[in-house]
């Protein structure tokens, strides 16, 4: 079982409990689950969505929830993370739009072409074939996209709140090219206090502004390194350095490589340890 990606994907049952965790919990990494059968429910930012499956629900890194399901769920749970989707960089504002209707119920059309998708995506995982994770990628490009076509369903005020403050700063965040240069810059621009948009950012996502700016810019430096023939002091002044050496060690904290060693390794440096942890737990059941 390939992994060496920071991407894993498996049903309920092979994932494990905690893909099924009946207790309040988050994850540093997207998740999106094809539910195929279950009764009960699922509670995300304190809404409860009923299983009337099939369902297939997108979760965003730091979205709280939890499972509450006396028989299932069943179906399919597919995790990554951002550095994932670097072909492919405006899926990021696709799958942050999906926050507000996280819970999309599928009419026969829509779940025949779902299951299709994930059984491809699960067979290229499965055999690791050559040029695999290309593949891999591609597959969810679609599901995210057409994902984001389903028509939306009227949201209860809990989904809602994961708007508001919180929403207008991940927005700002996912556009990189036109990313404020400070939290402040980013507070301004939606019109209220630091302070404020700090609290309202850690409560919806549990991570501070400044964390998802530098994980934004980070991703960006990523994606120009390994897309494009800029220098590293072009790519620099993309995303916000004046200074290339200072560039070169916020890189280098973030990555634990040089923006040089990060292009000529192909962009192979430091996956999420715990989609690698579930991905080789995988590969041993």
């Amino acid at each position: 079982m390939p992994n060496s990606l920071p991407f894993a994907m498996g049903t309920f049952d092979t994932i494990g409990a905690m893909s099924r965790a009946d207790f309040p919990h988050r994850h540093t990494f997207y998740e999106i689950v094809h539910v195929t059968g279950g009764t009960g429910a699922h509670v995300l930012d304190m809404a409860r969505f009923t299983l009337r499956p099939p369902h297939l629900c997108v979760m965003a890194p730091g979205q709280v929830h939890q499972w509450e399901c006396p028989d299932g769920p069943e179906g399919w749970v597919i995790l990554f993370t951002e550095d994932f989707l670097l072909d492919h960089p405006d899926d990021r504002a696709l799958l942050r739009g999906l926050g507000p209707r996280p819970w999309l119920e599928l009419d026969a059309e829509a779940d025949a072409w779902t299951s299709s998708l994930v059984a491809e995506m699960y067979e290229e995982y499965r055999t690791g074939a050559e040029g695999f994770h290309g593949v891999i990628r591609a597959l969810l490009h679609i599901l995210v996209v057409r994902a984001a076509r389903l028509p939306a369903r009227p949201v209860t005020p809990a989904v809602a709140r994961t708007g508001g403050v919180a929403g207008q700063f991940t927005a700002l965040v996912a556009r990189a090219d036109e990313l404020p240069p400070s939290v402040r810059a980013c507070a301004e621009r939606i019109g209220v206090s630091v302070g404020y948009l700090n609290e309202a950012v850690k409560e919806a996502t549990g991570r501070t502004p400044g964390e998802l700016i530098r994980q934004a810019r980070t991703h960006e430096a990523k994606r120009l390194l390994l897309h494009t023939e800029l220098t590293v002091r072009q790519v620099a002044a993309r995303v916000g350095f004046a200074d290339p050496a200072y560039f070169c060690r916020f890189f280098r904290r973030e990555t634990g490589a040089s923006p040089g060693d990060f292009r000529r390794g192909g962009g192979d440096f430091h996956h999420d340890h715990r989609i690698a942890s579930i991905a080789r737990s995988r590969s041993s059941a």
